[in-house]
């Protein structure tokens, strides 16, 4: 078969050998003969890959002591919730900045919780910047932030200082740089990105942050609860956590996130480069905000787009078609997808300048 150059937005591209063992695992998983989703999740072989996956993100991450790594249900469009009714006080709030679709629903959610302060919004320029500049009020109960915007191709390149505790939705580009964890209060990610497919969210969350609410949470969005009992309060989702530690096992493998952070570099180097230099394509975002998972352009000309569109699909290129809301094109370069891929996007940008340049 040929290869598929996969820039999917997510759920996204996972490393070969990662589908490979998972897929051998669901028939037979540690040679007992049976698959892995239809082995006890309380067995000795599943604890022990819920135990790795937490000890390999802690690792990964370098998470300090004092707080929990949980693997649970929802997504994070669960966390949006999740994250404020763990964290906002009865009576209180939460301040927000509004970099997108994700974090404008983050913020609808906690509005149902309590107040919502909105420091900085860049919804005046279709979400094509970070905005900067604003101060974080003490009196609030967190800030939250959503680090990369997949629709808008922005990233925060780095966080702001801030008097209260930091919750950030990293779902998009979590293990993809390296972060200090202790600067934040909670850091809460969908899987189907750059650690597994769709169906588990990993919650990395201050251990002291948790319990001081002063409300009834439901037992499953209680985050104390899940921690008591070691992401297992319920069934967790197994087979998503299991493709996880493997791809956690397989980014150790690649020299950690340190490593990756320079390969994600080379990836988003190259694309952005021609597209800054090639006329017939423009940037959507601001250069200062581009997000290296997720890099936005447009055609200058869009009378060439059903060429392009055709020279991408004779490449074999995939997932490349941006947004509804922002038109144009979208090339995801999330961890396991090789610069190799890349270099075949610019190629054909390449070929489309030599044609109508």
């Amino acid at each position: 078969m040929s290869k598929v150059h996969n820039f999917s937005a997510g759920p996204c591209i996972l490393p070969q050998e990662v589908m490979q063992q998972a897929s051998e695992a669901l028939i037979n998983f540690n040679d007992l003969n049976l698959s892995l989703i239809e082995i006890s999740h309380r067995s000795k072989d599943f604890v022990a890959v819920m135990e790795e996956a937490i000890d390999l993100v802690k690792e990964l991450l370098e998470v300090p002591e004092g707080y929990s790594v949980l693997f649970l249900q929802g997504g994070a469009s669960l966390g949006f919730y999740m994250s404020a009714i763990n964290l906002m006080k009865a009576g209180g709030s939460g301040a927000y900045v509004n970099t997108g679709s994700w974090s404008t629903k983050a913020i609808k959610e906690a509005k149902k919780l309590g107040g919502v302060q909105v420091l900085g919004s860049s919804e005046d320029k279709n979400f094509t910047y970070i905005p900067k500049g604003y101060t974080v009020p003490s009196e609030v109960d967190f800030l939250h932030l959503t680090s990369n915007n997949t629709i808008y191709g922005t990233q925060f390149k780095a966080f702001p200082e801030s008097p209260v505790p930091v919750i950030c939705d990293m779902s998009s580009d979590i293990f993809s740089r390296k972060v200090n964890v202790a600067d934040f209060g909670m850091i809460y990610a969908g899987a189907q990105k750059n650690m597994g497919p769709a169906g588990t969210t990993v919650y990395i969350v201050k251990d002291e942050l948790l319990g001081h609410t002063g409300r009834d949470i439901p037992s499953m969005l209680d985050l104390a609860i899940h921690r008591g009992k070691d992401s297992m309060f319920n069934t967790p989702p197994v087979f998503a956590v299991y493709v996880s530690m493997l791809t956690l096992r397989w980014l150790k493998g690649q020299g950690g996130v340190g490593a990756i952070e320079q390969q994600n570099q080379a990836k988003a180097d190259l694309l952005y480069s021609e597209v800054d230099r090639n006329p017939l394509f423009k940037g959507t975002a601001a250069i200062e905000d581009r997000s290296n998972m997720n890099a936005t352009f447009v055609l200058t000309n869009e009378d060439l787009a059903e060429t392009f569109n055709q020279l991408v699909a004779s490449a074999n290129i995939s997932g490349i078609k941006g947004h509804r809301s922002v038109g144009g094109f979208r090339a995801s370069m999330y961890n396991a997808l090789p610069l190799d891929s890349v270099q075949v996007l610019v190629d054909v940008m390449k070929h489309l300048e030599q044609q109508f340049g």
